[in-house]
């Protein structure tokens, strides 16, 4: 039996990872690179195995940089089922379509107005219907059900406490008279936060794969972070401008609503007309209210006597195009939730077009912006940027909170490492490589467990 490490070794995105046991094949996420435009390009390369071959997929939860290529690999022949947690089955409904629809539009635009002869003839990574094929073979379980999914191989999710339905996978594994079990963190989320629960404790394994993404920093606290935004949203209304709000549709969206709901009053919102300019926001909202044991406590009481999340008189979802296009006719006093949480496609980089120009305007970026992205260049203080093909000036105020983040930061994915009570190996993905080498000394310094920080393509062979 072995584990060969594929997507998410040299950066952050794109998470995928090859067991082969007792001559089967398994995949461990299928996800999207994101970042650059070069770094995109890559999605559409070869797979380093046959997906004909591949026997099953295992997939921690429904974001696109874990879920986004199983559509592409349905179309290069995958025939066999996706295994994941039941909400997530529900997520990837919206995501997974989305992108489908996103990548058929965009190789329309590339054909009509081409900027390379290559462009003339462009195609998506795969289409609607390839979507719809790959989720008609997803198998929903829930959370510490035990499945055999094949010969020699069961696994089990565990709440990861990162978004509805994300999970941690213990996998059991049976060859010969080898036994093993390898552990995968997915995403783990943060301890002590709103709506989703703590990630659990896994206490047994000879092998973990950990993400690493906030492996080199840590979370300021939620108080903090909540004081801050309220006071940014008063001074914007003073302003008199609109505030943006990148966000991705599952996870960020349904947080931000929650807080503008339990904070309304605080926040003057109702100062404000606030969007959710987001068709997948919109419906992964209604999903996440469907769920409601998958939430922690104070959530669950948030939402009782309640028919519809959140309950905000000036909320507006903006579903239609021509809704979202009517959002730019405002001048001030709007907060526009839209995605995509890195500004690298979506509505909100026409918000921004209008908007980014304005001293009066704020923009406020909440979540992690990986390298080559537009939310990234943003942060790092660009004071121009290219959207559309067209440069604008950045004189909007920019503000960065960084304690709302869904992943744990360095301390609390060292917490959920510190609960195997044995001595399992430890191989650090998902991150970018500055920030994998800092945790990877962190675990080796602190818990004092093994750590290596695999290549794409190496393999690790269970004996």
């Amino acid at each position: 039996m072995e584990l060969e490490f594929y997507g998410a070794t040299g950066r952050v995105t794109g998470s995928c990872h090859i067991l082969r046991v007792g001559g089967a094949t398994v995949l461990l996420d299928c996800g999207l690179i994101q970042g650059s435009r070069e770094d995109e390009a890559l999605n559409a390369g070869p797979f380093p195995f046959d997906p004909s071959a591949v026997d099953a997929v295992v997939l921690t939860h429904g974001h696109i940089d874990h879920s986004g290529r199983l559509p592409l690999l349905v179309k290069k022949g995958f025939a066999g089922p996706v295994y994941t947690q039941q909400a997530t089955v529900d997520l990837c409904r919206v995501l997974l379509l989305d992108s489908a629809s996103l990548g058929e539009r965009d190789a329309i635009f590339r054909q009509k107005h081409p900027q390379s002869a290559g462009d003339r003839h462009a195609e998506p990574l795969y289409t609607r219907e390839d979507a719809v094929r790959a989720l008609n073979s997803f198998v929903g379980l829930s959370y510490h059900q035990k499945q055999e999914i094949l010969p020699g191989v069961i696994i089990r999710f565990m709440d990861a406490g990162h978004i509805l339905g994300s999970a941690l996978v213990e996998v059991w594994l049976h060859e010969g008279d080898v036994s093993k079990k390898l552990v995968f963190s997915g995403d783990v989320g943060q301890y002590n936060t709103p709506i989703m629960n703590d990630p659990e404790t896994i206490e047994e394994a000879d092998a973990v794969i950990v993400e690493s993404t906030y492996g080199d920093r840590l979370h300021r606290e939620i108080a903090l972070t909540l004081a801050e935004m309220g006071e940014i949203i008063r001074k914007a209304a003073a302003g008199g401008g609109n505030i943006l709000i990148p966000a991705f549709a599952i996870g960020r969206s349904q947080e931000l609503l929650y807080f503008f709901s339990k904070h309304y009053e605080e926040w003057e919102l109702d100062r404000w007309q606030i969007f959710l300019d987001s068709p997948m926001a919109i419906e992964a909202s209604r999903i996440y209210w469907d769920y409601p044991a998958l939430v922690d406590e104070d959530a669950a009481s948030f939402r009782n006597g309640r028919s519809w999340m959140p309950h905000l008189k000036n909320l507006h979802f903006t579903a239609k195009p021509e809704q979202s296009k009517a959002i730019n006719a405002i001048k001030q006093g709007a907060i526009i939730i839209a995605g995509s949480g890195m500004c690298n496609g979506g509505r909100i980089l026409h918000h921004l077009k209008h908007n980014i120009e304005r001293p009066e305007c704020s923009v406020i970026i909440t979540g992690f912006q990986a390298e080559g992205t537009l939310g990234r260049r943003l942060v790092e203080g660009e004071r121009e940027v290219e959207i559309h093909g067209r440069s604008y000036p950045v004189r909007a105020a920019l503000h960065t909170i960084g304690g709302l983040s869904a992943h744990g930061d360095r301390n609390d994915i060292l917490r959920w490492l510190g609960g195997f009570t044995n001595r399992p190996e430890i191989y650090v993905v998902h991150g970018d490589e500055p920030v994998k080498k800092v945790f990877r000394d962190a675990i080796e310094d602190e818990l004092h467990l093994k750590a290596s920080i695999p290549l794409s393509g190496e393999i690790v062979r269970f004996t």
